[in-house]
C-alpha cells in the first residue's frame, strides 16, 4: 500500500504514475494554469457596500495588460471555450492560479506589492469577490479544477478566517502565499507572526502555493529593469523555501505541504545541497562558543527539527511548468514524487496550443510511470483530484503513449513557449 509522503495515509496507486488508463493515454493535469473574470464581472461578488466605490474605480482603470485587452482574454473567464481548448491541447484538469486584475488592484495580484495601511481594506475586499468568483468558475466544471485562493499576509487572522471559507466552498487548490519582497513592511517568511496561517492550513489539508513573481521588490522604469526581473524573480521566489525551513515551520507542522510553482525545477538539486552545508555548519558552529560563526547557528537545531533536505522530501513538492529537457536528467534528485507538469495556459509563455508536443520534448524516452507521476498523478495526489473521474476524459482526450514516446525533432514554428528554446541550461537558481 502507498502511503502519502506528507501525511502518511494511504493513497490510490494510480494517483502516484503506476498505470496509464488502458496502457495507451496519459491523464494530463496541468499543475499551473491561470484564470480570473473581466474586471466588472467582479462586481457582484463584492460586498454591497463597495458597489459604488468599485464603479467610480473600475470607470477610470487602465488596464496595463495587452493580453487581457485582446479578442482571446476571454480564455480566463469563459469556461466552455476552455475546457475545448485545453482538451484540445491533451489536458483534463487544471490547477488554476489567478491571472485578471481584481477590485480596486493597481495590476494583476499575483505581481502586486503589499497594500499598505490605508490600502488593505480595498483590496482584500477586492481579494475576496476573487475567491468568489473562483468557487462559482471552478463549480462550473465538477472535479477539473482546483483553484487557489488567495489572502494577504497583512492581517493574519482574517487570512485564517478565509482559509476556512475557502476550503468549505470547494476550492481545493490551497492558498497562494504572497512573497514578503524587501521594503514590503510585512514579517519574513520566517516570522512566527504566520504560525495560525500554517495551522489552519496543516489542519484542513490545504497546500501552500508560492508562485513566481510576487516576491520580487520593485525595480523601476529604468531600461534594465525588466531584464534584471528576468533574471533575479525566481530567486525572490524561492526564498520561501528556505525562510520555511529555516524558521521551522516544518518542524511545527510536520503535515504541512509547500508548493513551489513556475520557478524552475533544475535549481533545486543545487539548492538544497547549499542549505545542508548551511545547516550542518551553523549547527555544528553553535556548540563552539569561541568561534565568529556561533552565534549564527544558535538555536537553530532545535527551531528547525529535520535538515532541509529531508524537509524537502517530507512537505514539499515544485509545479515544474513545461519542464525543459535539460531539467529532466534531475528528476531523481528533485524527486519523481515531487514533480508537477503545467502548460501555464493561457500565459503566451505556456504550451498551448503545443502541450503534446512540449511533453514530448521534455520527457519522451521515460517510462511510463515516470512520465505518467509528472504529467498527473502527482497532482492529483497533492491537489486531491479523483482520477476515476478523470481517467474516462483522458481516454478520449489525453495523449497516447506512442505519442509522447517519440522525440520532437522539429519545434513548432509558431511556438512561444520557452520549453522548445534551444540552449537551455540548469541555472544556479
Amino acid at each position: 500500500m502507498t502511503k502519502d509522503s506528507v501525511t502518511g495515509k494511504p493513497v490510490n496507486e494510480n494517483a502516484v504514475g503506476k498505470d496509464l488508463l488502458n496502457d495507451d493515454r496519459y491523464t494530463v493535469i496541468s499543475a499551473d494554469c491561470h484564470a480570473g473574470a473581466d474586471l466588472l464581472d467582479y462586481k457582484p461578488y463584492l460586498a454591497g457596500r463597495y458597489h459604488e466605490e468599485f464603479d467610480a474605480w473600475a470607470a477610470s482603470y487602465v488596464n496595463p495588460y495587452e493580453d487581457l485587452m485582446a479578442d482571446t482574454a476571454d480564455k480566463n473567464w469563459n469556461s466552455e471555450r476552455r475546457l475545448a481548448e485545453l482538451e484540445q491541447d491533451g489536458i483534463v484538469a487544471e490547477v488554476v492560479f489567478p491571472n485578471t486584475i481584481p477590485p480596486f488592484f493597481p495590476s494583476g495580484s499575483l505581481m502586486a506589492p503589499a497594500p499598505t495601511a490605508e490600502e488593505f481594506e480595498r483590496r482584500w475586499a477586492g481579494l475576496r469577490a476573487h475567491n468568489r468568483w473562483l468557487a462559482d468558475f471552478c463549480s462550473a466544471a465538477p472535479g477539473r479544477r482546483a483553484g487557489v485562493f488567495q489572502i494577504l499576509l497583512n492581517d493574519v487572522e482574517e487570512a485564517v478566517r478565509e482559509i476556512r471559507w475557502a476550503v468549505g466552498a470547494g476550492l481545493r487548490g490551497g492558498l497562494l502565499l504572497p512573497g514578503t519582497p524587501p521594503g514590503s513592511g510585512l514579517p519574513e517568511l520566517y516570522s512566527s507572526a504566520y504560525d495560525p496561517i500554517w495551522t489552519v492550513c496543516e489542519e484542513l489539508g490545504v497546500p501552500v502555493n508560492h508562485h513566481a513573481g510576487s516576491a520580487s521588490p520593485p525595480l523601476g522604469e529604468e531600461p534594465a529593469a525588466r531584464a534584471v526581473f528576468m533574471v533575479e524573480t525566481t530567486w525572490f521566489s524561492h526564498r520561501a523555501l528556505w525562510h520555511l525551513i529555516f524558521g521551522g515551520a516544518f518542524r511545527r507542522h510536520p503535515g504541512l505541504k509547500l508548493v513551489l510553482t513556475e520557478q524552475g525545477s533544475g535549481w533545486i538539486p543545487g539548492v538544497l545541497d547549499m542549505l545542508d552545508y548551511y545547516h550542518g555548519r551553523l549547527v555544528a558552529a553553535a556548540t563552539k562558543a569561541s568561534t565568529a560563526e556561533s552565534k549564527f547557528g544558535a538555536g537553530l537545531a532545535a527551531s528547525m527539527g529535520k535538515g532541509p533536505s529531508e524537509v524537502w522530501r517530507d512537505n514539499c513538492f515544485v509545479g515544474a511548468s513545461f519542464m525543459r529537457p535539460h531539467e529532466v536528467p534531475l528528476r531523481d534528485r528533485i524527486g519523481l514524487d515531487k514533480i508537477m507538469w503545467g502548460s501555464d495556459y493561457p500565459h503566451d509563455e505556456g504550451t498551448y496550443p503545443y502541450s503534446r508536443e512540449g511533453l514530448r520534448i521534455a520527457y519522451a524516452g521515460l517510462s511510463r510511470e515516470e512520465i505518467a507521476a509528472m504529467v498527473g498523478g502527482n497532482a492529483a495526489r497533492v491537489y486531491g483530484f479523483d482520477l476515476d473521474l478523470l481517467d474516462p476524459i483522458a481516454a478520449k482526450a489525453g495523449p497516447t503513449a506512442q505519442e509522447i514516446a517519440e522525440p520532437l525533432g522539429e519545434p513548432p514554428a509558431d511556438a512561444t513557449s520557452p520549453v522548445f528554446a534551444r540552449g537551455g541550461s540548469v541555472r544556479v537558481w
